[in-house]
């Protein structure tokens, strides 16, 4: 018997609630037909893929498969729920895959304008990191990719969009935010410091050696921000940002950190309406260059 992709659903499932009980539960499903499906993909792969009955631990070989299986789930709903969506769309889909520092800015006035030019398009929006948008292009779930990571791919266009200095992200009550003299790196390291992702991507020596002793990340781009705006921590973010940041938070240039963030265009050679993309091109590069109205 082959691999069957409800096999993976029903082992993830288990792997992830760590029993049988709870895992039916999600999936709608009985223990025993959970259970047997279990034991069909063991079968097929000729290992044991957790430790004991409980289902509480996986084997090695159970890790690697988890890993697979989850990714694997992943690629196929996406493309049953993009199937789907072109179902239902005779106008055509348009997706789109932004960064979330760019698709704050940019999701409102894209969707103005697309919803007023083409009737009947069906438009999706997702936020994500930048190798989630890269990924979102390779596996054909997005026509468009903003991302701040160059990267040449097979049947994607790639362009430079706009470009934005870093500097430090504060509360306009934190003692760094009045200082008279220019900031250093070492003046905002002295504060406690929250790194993100971007951060990853300054290159400067010296910030790069002290990001290596921060303890606090934090991935999402508004918990970021508000956790700032209590007043104790500082971050280090492109200017833009604070285009989508609460009031009371302030931006203070870096006079030794030259970085500056490089965002990305990516579109794809082949989309279900040609003209959409391009108008939706056309418009996201007028945004993100200062032409709200071009």
């Amino acid at each position: 018997m082959a691999i069957k992709i409800e096999m993976l659903r029903c082992f993830c499932a288990v792997a992830k609630a760590g029993n049988l009980s709870d895992a039916a539960s999600r999936l709608g499903r009985t223990q025993s037909a959970v259970s047997m499906s279990l034991k069909q993909l063991e079968a097929n792969l000729g290992s044991p893929l957790f430790e004991s009955e409980r289902k509480n631990r996986l084997t090695a070989l159970g890790e690697q498969v988890f890993q697979l299986g989850e990714k694997q789930l992943k690629h196929f709903d996406s493309s049953i729920s993009a199937m789907e969506l072109l179902a239902q769309a005779p106008q055509g889909v348009l997706r789109v895959s932004a960064v979330p520092s760019v698709a704050a800015l940019a999701f409102p006035p894209l969707v103005r304008h697309l919803t007023s030019n083409h009737p009947g398009l069906k438009i999706e929006l997702r936020d994500a990191d930048s190798p989630s948008v890269i990924e979102a292009l390779v596996q054909g779930w997005a026509d468009i990719g903003i991302a701040s990571t160059h990267h040449v791919l097979n049947g994607i266009e790639t362009v430079p969009l706009s470009t934005d200095n870093y500097g430090l992200v504060l509360s306009e009550t934190h003692p760094l935010a009045k200082s008279k003299t220019p900031l250093a790196i070492e003046d905002i390291f002295g504060a406690p410091f929250l790194r993100n992702a971007l951060c990853d991507q300054i290159e400067t020596q010296a910030f790069r050696d002290h990001l290596g002793q921060t303890d606090v990340t934090v991935h999402n781009t508004q918990s970021l921000l508000a956790m700032v705006l209590q007043g104790d921590w500082v971050t280090v973010l492109p200017q833009s940002v604070l285009g989508l940041a609460p009031s009371g938070l302030a931006f203070r240039p870096i006079r030794n950190l030259p970085d500056v963030r490089q965002v990305f265009l990516y579109t794809r050679d082949q989309s279900s309406h040609p003209k959409a993309t391009q108008d939706a091109r056309h418009k996201l590069t007028n945004l993100l260059n200062g032409n709200p109205d071009g």
